[in-house]
């Protein structure tokens, strides 16, 4: 007897019965408790939204953005705040951008929570002493915090692209919580990204540090990004191709 008529005699009888046991023991399973999976953050009505915490950056003219400041805001003065608050924080993320626009170079801790934890993380942030003294030396030109008296964004949507399907802009912010952590992660897990224990600190010290954080993540980004990052999300995705523009050097 032939294989290929082996196969068609035995093989797609050995397929039916494993496809059959397959649906069996699917239909079996016992289903997972409705708290194996924690409910998304929700907005109860009048309560949580979406609050920005903006830092304005010098840049002056014909020179390139100081982006090691984002760096020095994100893990000297936010991660304080979000280490103190992180029960009453939901969902949080940052934004970088520059542009010679009216914002320019801008730094944004955006964060999903009640307006009472809003009201104390902006009072925290406000009092925070190495904020003070980058602002005192001219290197933040700016910090704007929103009004607390009513909720603006009280959807988990409400901070996402508005050009989105509603799906994505519920989902949005989410992927970008987790992409916010692992980067916070990265520069405080880099040598030197630890709050010096100086008091008041100085200066110099900190721009140097985060300088050289800066160029420590630019070449991860760089040389690892590509898998650790782009591969990886594209897994994610079943590795269906993307349509994008496309430049050199690329940005995502």
């Amino acid at each position: 007897m032939s294989f290929r008529h082996s196969w068609n005699r035995y093989g797609r009888v050995g397929v039916t019965l494993l496809a059959a046991l397959w649906f069996a023991g699917c239909a079996a399973a016992p289903k997972p408790p409705a708290e194996a999976f924690p409910p998304p953050a929700t907005a109860p009505a009048g309560d949580s939204g979406w609050w920005y915490a903006r830092f304005r950056i010098n840049w002056p003219e014909q020179t390139e953005p100081a982006w090691h400041v984002d760096l020095l805001i994100a893990c000297e003065v936010v991660k304080p705040v979000l280490e103190r608050h992180s029960a009453d924080i939901h969902l949080w993320r940052f934004h970088r951008r520059a542009a010679r626009d009216a914002a320019g170079h801008q730094f944004s801790f955006i964060f999903f929570a009640a307006p009472e934890t809003a009201r104390k993380v902006y009072f925290e942030l406000s009092r925070n002493p190495t904020l003070a003294l980058v602002r005192s030396a001219g290197r933040i030109l700016d910090v704007a915090y929103d009004d607390t008296a009513s909720v603006a964004r009280p959807e988990i949507g409400d901070a996402s692209d508005p050009n989105w399907s509603g799906a994505l802009r519920r989902a949005w912010p989410y992927y970008l919580m987790g992409a916010s952590r692992m980067w916070l992660e990265l520069i405080a897990g880099m040598e030197g990204g630890v709050t010096s224990d100086q008091t008041p600190p100085v200066l110099d010290e900190l721009d140097r540090r985060y300088a050289g954080i800066n160029a420590a993540i630019t070449s991860l980004w760089q040389n690892e990004g590509r898998h650790a990052f782009l591969h990886h999300l594209n897994a994610l995705f079943g590795y269906e191709p993307l349509l994008i523009i496309e430049k050199r050097p690329m940005r995502f």
